[in-house]
């Protein structure tokens, strides 16, 4: 059953004032700047525990709040941030599929080479030495396909999934509120 509009998702950070949410030690403007660690992790965290398609509203309650109203400006960063951190996750992707493919090629050539080394001592095969050496080789051969067998069948996709939630997250509507509660 195909959905047509994918649930949304609330996630809300409080804060004392807007500079927590961006990296200190990031001298660009604000709309450049790269999120807090702590509140990048935050944000993450949450979404990442929702189903790929979600789409979020993000919400930022301030205890102080700026003279101007700065709520295209988070909403700048954040979509800045995450676009960035989606494009970052589909490179890694392209990176890790091009390792499996070569890892794939190398390991089909020494399989090839191995299982044609073990059916060549099939037919000398009279110790047990020799017959040890042969199911050495036919495992040794597959041995070396675990690895491009681990990135098509179970490293690319958690990537994926990365990248369209950072999508959805860069998607997000995003909200600065004044927090009642910790106003001062």
């Amino acid at each position: 059953m195909i959905r047509a509009h994918a649930e949304t998702h609330q996630i809300e950070l409080r804060l004392n004032e807007l500079s927590q949410l961006f990296n200190s030690m990031d001298p660009t403007p604000f709309h450049n700047k790269d999120l807090d660690r702590d509140a990048e992790e935050f944000i993450e965290s949450w979404a990442l525990e929702f189903p790929q398609g979600s789409r979020f509203r993000i919400t930022v309650h301030l205890a102080r709040m700026p003279a101007e109203d700065p709520t295209q400006m988070v909403c700048d960063a954040i979509r800045n941030y995450f676009t960035y951190k989606a494009h970052l996750s589909r490179r890694m992707v392209t990176v890790l599929l091009k390792e499996g493919r070569t890892s794939l090629m190398i390991g089909l050539a020494f399989l090839s080479a191995c299982l044609l080394a073990a059916d060549l001592l099939t037919t000398l095969a009279q110790g047990t030495f020799l017959k040890i050496l042969r199911e050495g080789l036919t495992i040794g051969g597959w041995v070396a396909m675990w690895r491009p067998m681990q990135i098509f069948l179970y490293e690319w996709w958690p990537l994926m999934r990365r990248s369209r939630i950072y999508h959805n997250l860069a998607a997000a509507h995003v909200r600065v509120l004044q927090d009642e509660k910790r106003a001062g």
